[in-house]
């Protein structure tokens, strides 16, 4: 396939690490394919003080109060009749320092990978104030309506499903990416011996509990300690949270561990992920060929994503402790079920990938020559 010349500004969010490691891998295959990328975090292009804020207050409602979070989900996320308060207006305060960047880099494409980027995008674009099409990337199973402006010209979007769903909401194009998760997660990992030995566990199959980026969830140690008490070793990702590290260390087969950059090493020496925010980590978990089960997942858009992905076959979705315990016995266990589980999991990365945004550039030049 011929290299595509194109100028591509993707616009991530530090909102955890999944929207970055989204950012990344489009950045990787675009530029394998001959673009070129610059990545900006959306945050840092709101007024100085108000990106941090925002971060900081996300956090502190996933970690200390998901109550809160889920109001506000339901409020500002989810459909509904009537007038909806949205996020299009703290968006609009990004928008000068947006329309700076594109003067300086002349991209031909900008790229949204998070839904308060996709409002500014598709706002400056409803409006002609931004001169080259914009191409959201939704990173979700929950397809809320923040990720959804009419303004936007194409949508990426992880199923045919979802790509139904969102050219039905905004009537404009939406096509099937797949999952885009970096190729060690596809290729085998030569650290798993490695793994195995550090894990020992001959009698204990190790069990991941996902915590995500900044170690949240609810009920963790009860979670740790029925897991360890069916027969697994628990093996629980902390994060960044040396606190709840700490508190979990104590507890009996329990393997609490912090931030782990060889990810795909400890997932093909492990036999399931118990996951609880439909996010990256759960994608890349399937790209290995480890099953999925959803578990307490934090209010919003990971209670609505686990939903959606069971709903796919992608993943189970465990609503109580012995649904868990189940899903966990009939996916470890060598055999049909947990094969017919990693294939059907596996299909979610046979989309268009990067292609569309590569045939936007060439569209656009075609339309500029005439």
């Amino acid at each position: 396939m011929n290299a595509v010349p194109g100028r591509f500004l993707i616009l991530s969010a530090g909102m955890g690490s999944g929207h970055h490691a989204v950012a990344a891998e489009l950045a990787r295959r675009l530029e394998a394919g001959g673009g070129r990328t610059t990545t900006v975090d959306v945050l840092d292009l709101l007024p100085p003080g108000i990106g941090s804020g925002l971060r900081s207050f996300y956090r502190s409602v996933i970690c200390r109060m998901p109550v809160v979070y889920a109001g506000l989900y339901t409020a500002f996320f989810r459909a509904g009749g009537g007038p909806r308060p949205g996020s299009a207006p703290l968006a609009a305060l990004a928008e000068r320092r947006l329309l700076k960047l594109v003067a300086q880099k002349r991209p031909d494409v900008v790229v949204p990978v998070f839904h308060l980027a996709a409002q500014l995008t598709g706002g400056l674009r409803s409006r002609g104030a931004l001169p080259v099409p914009s191409a959201v990337v939704i990173t979700d199973f929950a397809v809320h309506r923040q990720w959804l402006h009419p303004g936007n010209d194409l949508h990426l979007c992880l199923t045919r499903d979802l790509a139904h769903q969102v050219r039905r909401a905004v009537r404009r194009p939406a096509v099937t990416s797949g999952a885009l998760v970096a190729p060690r997660f596809h290729a085998p990992a030569p650290t798993v011996a490695d793994w195995q030995r550090r894990l020992d566990s001959p009698d204990r199959p190790p069990v991941l509990i996902s915590t995500g980026a900044w170690g949240a969830g609810a009920h963790l140690a009860q979670t740790t300690r029925l897991v360890a008490s069916a027969g697994y070793r628990p093996v629980v990702l902390c994060g960044t949270n040396t606190r709840l590290r700490r508190d979990l260390s104590r507890i009996a087969h329990a393997d609490a561990r912090g931030w782990v950059d060889d990810m795909p090493g400890l997932m093909a020496a492990s036999r399931a992920l118990i996951d609880n925010a439909a996010g990256q980590m759960a994608l890349e978990a399937m790209a290995v060929g480890l099953p999925v089960v959803s578990y307490r997942p934090i209010p919003g858009h990971g209670r609505e994503g686990a939903r959606r992905m069971a709903e796919h076959g992608l993943t189970d979705y465990a609503p109580d402790p012995w649904a868990l315990i189940r899903a966990l016995d009939n996916l470890t266990a060598s055999g049909p079920a947990r094969e017919r589980r990693i294939t059907t999991a596996r299909s979610l990365f046979s989309g268009a990938g990067v292609l569309p945004l590569e045939a936007l550039v060439r569209l656009e030049a075609l339309v500029r020559t005439g």
